[in-house]
């Protein structure tokens, strides 16, 4: 067998080493975009959405009569066998790529038809027997085909993204139930408020985190609108009547993501509202993770001279130069990855805002921002919960100390001594360095020690009764 095989576009004729299964337009992609250095192949659910979308075609074709028995057995296979996982590594073109992503598209089609063709007894680029272009993107142009298989790519990812926001927010909430307990200062402006708990403050990262799981959930409506049918600008040439949908039923039931098909899909081929929308969630999330992670290096700031309050797993010295310093280095981490995500959003909106007339040619940058975008943040989640969270311990008496010489306690006097009186008291803690309860139970005594004892409790602090009298 030959070591190589001579293919042709209109541009000319490439030699193609018989290894590969991609083809002549692939191998011009790959030698023009050499921008991020990442395949197309790195993200596996857009090559398997890939698979969804050809083998849902090929049938539309087939029960439309336009694509004969053999060559949709031939399409199915090869995209059976993308859908399972396989040759990924014969996708190379880049995923930031001018073009429109046609370049992604050509790949695919060239994969599957040269994989076709040998499940059929042919040799590789022997096209008169099964073409990419008039074979597998059959009834499709790149401008219905690409985004469609990045839809589909984006909705898997979502449901893999939102599942580990989940687990995270099982971590907190675990959390907040061992700290229940747990009695510390509330903090506003980074100054003394009133008392909670620390298993509050940990539930209310729980449900920070749980809200923007719904969010994603929200989102995945609009992804899941495709424009299959449409073909290069939503008049359907080069169509059969009918293939639409036809072809968005065959791709619901075979990829199990409940899409459907846009019902102007002019206004669906050029629109990339649903990936704006996307985004704008995702960055959400990374803005919440990213001041939850900020509280957490606060909370363990110290060891002695910060907050202190609660400790971090210790997983690597934290200086060259400072014997016994650990730096909360996973906190830090899932920051640099959110302001990442939050970059990505403005990629994302730019891109959005420069497409022109029928069609936005920026989709690759779209897709490569929120493939990345997902996939950072979802490790970020595994790595806090795992390497973090998990793993956090309470400085108990430390924190309840720091809660009972705190001015800030007096705000539970106001309904019996009143705002002026209190802020007297305050004022003469701060001067004197005096206890609150010293100097209204003991010096004062504006109240009893009985009465303190009922106002000071744990249970009234956490979860405070009014008490005027």
């Amino acid at each position: 067998m030959d070591d190589f095989r001579i293919e042709h576009d209109f541009l000319g004729e490439k030699k193609i080493s018989n290894e590969f299964y991609y083809g002549v337009q692939t191998l011009r992609a790959k030698e023009n975009f050499n921008i991020t250095g990442i395949p197309i192949g790195s993200e596996p659910l857009f090559i398997r959405g890939f698979g969804y979308v050809k083998k849902a075609a090929a049938l539309a074709n087939y029960e439309l009569g336009v694509l004969d028995v053999k060559k949709r057995d031939a399409i199915v296979y090869a995209c059976d066998r993308l859908i399972a996982g396989e040759f990924t590594d014969q996708f190379i073109s880049d995923l930031i790529q001018g073009g429109a992503g046609t370049s992604t598209n050509m790949n695919a089609n060239e994969v599957i038809a040269n994989l076709g063709l040998e499940h059929m007894g042919h040799k590789k680029g022997e096209y008169q027997y099964l073409h990419p272009n008039n074979d597998v993107n059959l009834s499709q142009s790149t401008n219905d085909a690409y985004p469609t298989a990045f839809r589909i790519a984006l909705y898997l990812k979502m449901e893999h993204f939102a599942d580990k926001l989940d687990k995270l927010q099982q971590s907190f909430f675990a959390k907040g139930q061992e700290f229940s307990t747990v009695l510390k200062m509330g903090r506003t402006q980074l100054q003394d408020a009133v008392p909670m708990t620390l298993g509050q403050e940990f539930n209310a990262f729980a449900t920070t985190i749980a809200e923007d799981a719904t969010r994603i959930s929200e989102s995945e409506d609009l992804i899941t609108e495709v424009n299959m049918g449409a073909t290069a600008i939503g008049t359907k040439v080069n169509a059969p009547q009918g293939y639409s949908e036809i072809c968005v039923r065959h791709l619901a039931e075979i990829s199990g993501v409940p899409v459907y098909l846009a019902a102007d899909l002019f206004e669906a081929t050029y629109d990339p509202g649903a990936f704006v929308q996307l985004s704008g969630t995702l960055k959400r999330s990374a803005i919440k993770l990213s001041k939850v992670c900020n509280d957490l290096r606060l909370l363990s700031s110290g060891p002695r001279c910060g907050f202190g309050e609660i400790n971090l797993p210790a997983l690597q010295p934290g200086s060259s130069i400072m014997p016994g310093k650990v730096n909360p280095v996973i906190p830090e981490v899932v920051n640099q990855t959110c302001f990442y995500v939050i970059g990505a959003d403005t990629t994302v909106t730019m891109a959005a805002e420069a497409g022109q007339l029928q069609l936005n040619v920026m989709e690759p940058v779209i897709g490569f921002s929120l493939f990345t975008s997902l996939e950072y943040l979802g490790k970020a989640c595994d790595t806090l919960r795992e390497k973090c969270i998990d793993g956090i311990t309470a400085n108990v008496e430390h924190m309840r100390e720091q809660v009972m010489q705190s001015i800030g306690i007096v705000t539970q006097l106001n309904p019996i001594l009143g705002y002026e009186a209190c802020s007297g008291i305050a004022k003469e803690a701060l001067a004197t360095g005096k206890s609150i309860h010293d100097i209204v139970v003991l010096e004062k005594q504006l109240i009893t020690q009985a009465k303190w004892d009922q106002i000071y409790s744990l249970e009234n602090l956490i979860n405070p009764q009014f008490i005027n009298s």
